[in-house]
């Protein structure tokens, strides 16, 4: 398939922020039980939101440079009860509208208490909020991830890995960027942000190690003869029948080498995983923290921006046995 830059930074910016804004919730429900120190919420969780809000946005706006008609953007909401886009429409904005209550109730410190646990634990208003939101983070995942995990004709695509390796890989990313908010707003949670995004980072890197192995495994199902309905067992394509490309071979083809993306496979690997892991850790040590932090976040998402280029060029349409040459 050929990679849209927009359909890329939509999907990593939408990612990022999901994971910052779980990373929050978790730390208030641990927090909650006493498992880590009170935060400030207008410090905090209000400007931790407002930072979440602003990935999200930016997701959404790139997502736009996607549609060939930006205005009749509203339709693709309107079939909800099968397509997995349809409901990633609907859930991404709920998703944001609770994001936004959630920072807001906390910026003006609204915390009513709605319940009280049998422990003596108060659940306010910002727990009940932020326990939506969390599904709602989830649901998102499932739903990006599903658009591309339901087609059975992609088999690269047509797996469970896919849907993991969204949350994954949104998760991690989004717990770098509470760790590099954390050195700044909250010293006292960098340990516990950095120790789960060197987690999540290690598990995404097993899940998405195990989706390339499988991928190298698959065999196709068709070939060129059944793809043109011809027995013979030699057949060359020389021609499409025309001598200029066209929007088959421009939107199912990525037109790079298998050397190239044999490059981009290891520089993902390389710069999603290894070397924020290896940052994060180095941090931890205390030397130009901070910098070392915002550096583990950048090229974790260069690094998952390549991951994602790689993740929409492997996937081979079959049409690509018939359109295999211009001439």
């Amino acid at each position: 398939m050929h990679p849209a830059f927009s359909v890329i930074f939509l999907t990593t910016l939408i990612g990022v922020g999901q994971g910052l804004f779980l990373a929050l919730f978790t730390a208030q429900t641990y927090a909650l039980f006493d498992l880590l120190p009170q935060q400030d919420s207008h410090a905090f969780y209000a400007h931790g939101s407002i930072l979440a809000l602003l990935f999200l946005i930016g997701g959404l706006i790139a997502s736009f440079f996607h549609l060939g008609r930006p205005e009749r953007a509203w339709r693709s909401a309107t079939q909800w009860r099968t397509s997995w886009l349809s409901r990633e429409v609907i859930v991404l904005p709920a998703f944001m509208g609770m994001v936004f209550l959630y920072g807001l109730a906390h910026f003006f410190e609204c915390k009513p208490v709605l319940a009280t646990l049998p422990s003596g634990i108060a659940i306010d208003l910002t727990v009940v909020i932020g326990t939506i939101a969390w599904l709602l983070a989830f649901a998102l995942y499932v739903c990006t991830g599903m658009i591309y995990a339901c087609l059975r004709f992609l088999r690269e695509w047509y797996s469970s890995l896919t849907v993991i390796n969204y949350i994954l890989l949104g998760g991690a990313s989004g717990f770098t960027l509470a760790t590099v908010f954390a050195a700044v707003a909250a010293p006292e949670l960098v340990r516990f942000f950095a120790g789960w995004a060197i987690i999540i980072t290690l598990l995404g890197l097993v899940s998405r190690v195990a989706s390339l192995i499988r991928n190298a495994r698959l065999k196709p199902k068709s070939t060129l003869q059944t793809a043109i309905g011809i027995k013979h067992p030699k057949i060359v394509q020389k021609t499409q029948g025309f001598m200029g490309g066209s929007f088959n071979t421009r939107e199912f083809f990525h037109g790079r080498s298998a050397a190239f993306l044999r490059s981009i496979k290891w520089i993902f690997l390389l710069t999603a995983f290894v070397v924020p892991v290896l940052l994060l850790a180095t941090g931890l040590s205390g030397v130009a923290a901070t910098e070392l932090l915002l550096l583990a976040f950048v090229v974790q998402y260069l690094g998952l921006m390549a991951e994602r280029w790689f993740f929409f060029a492997q996937a081979n349409h079959p049409q690509n046995l018939y359109y295999q040459a211009i001439g």
